[in-house]
């Protein structure tokens, strides 16, 4: 479960995560790119975004914080 289950995002900042969602994903190796992977770095940005935190470097180390992503078959 998301401890940010019910935040609310403007759109600016929205905008803000999905750019740095698709900087993670495309900073990835194809193989990397799987629909798993990119829904775990959604949740761990999700998660940083739901504490306040802002700054897209600091979201970007977050979206890989937790070693999650696994290589497609």
């Amino acid at each position: 479960m998301l401890s940010n289950e019910g935040a609310v995002y403007d759109p600016e900042e929205l905008s803000l995560l999905g750019k740095v969602l698709d900087e993670v994903i495309q900073s990835l190796p194809s193989n990397l790119r799987t629909s798993y992977n990119r829904t775990a770095i959604a949740k761990n940005i999700l998660a940083c975004a739901g504490s306040g935190e802002r700054d897209p470097d600091a979201l970007r180390r977050a979206a890989l914080m937790n070693p999650v992503v696994t290589m497609a078959a």
